[in-house]
């Protein structure tokens, strides 16, 4: 399943796509992320967000639910649902379709590097896991939700893990495929 999922990312990835892909994630970055980013700071007054953080623990996230009140907690949820589907789309295509298009250019086509591409998908999924976690802590408060409470901030961290990994098996393709371009000029 992995290797039809790493090859379907080869086989859409091409330059059109790459700028597609480039111009949906600089608009998300641009107009989107911080309206977003002033609407989480004003429901959550000042308390922050399990999407932000790196870690944290089922008290801090019940604390989170707490500074919210009911209204921001609908809020939240409502953001998980709507924005905060379509951002981890964005973002994943973005460097999937990039990781995609570098790789195939620098590496043979069945490398172990070509899978690099599933970093960014893995991120995407562990981001929905947790916007589907934490919604859920979110809307039964103040009853707990044990066990999903404590995973939300594993879904939270690994998530950051896969995406902070993403840029850089990003930025590193990018380097080798400037370095490689560069050095094909000279010796041409």
């Amino acid at each position: 399943m992995l290797n039809k999922l790493s090859s379907g990312m080869h086989s859409i990835s091409n330059g059109w796509t790459a700028v597609l892909t480039l111009a949906l994630f600089a608009a998300f970055i641009i107009w989107i992320l911080p309206n977003q980013a002033e609407q989480a700071e004003a429901i959550s007054g000042g308390a922050g967000s399990p999407d932000s953080s790196f870690y944290y623990s089922a008290a801090e996230l019940y604390a989170m639910a707490e500074a919210y009140g009911p209204e921001g907690r609908q809020a939240y949820i409502r953001s998980r649902f709507t924005f905060d589907v379509v951002w981890p789309l964005a973002y994943t295509l973005f460097l999937g379709t990039w990781i995609s298009w570098a790789f195939r250019k620098l590496h043979a086509a069945d490398a172990l590097w070509q899978k690099a591409n599933l970093v960014p998908i893995f991120g995407g999924i562990f981001d929905l896991f947790e916007n589907s976690s934490a919604s859920i802590v979110m809307a039964r408060y103040p009853i707990t939700t044990p066990i999903l409470d404590s995973l939300t901030a594993v879904f939270t961290m690994t998530k950051w893990v896969f995406v902070r990994g993403s840029f850089i098996v990003f930025l590193v393709g990018l380097l080798i495929g400037v370095f490689f371009w560069v050095y094909r000029r000279k010796t041409a």
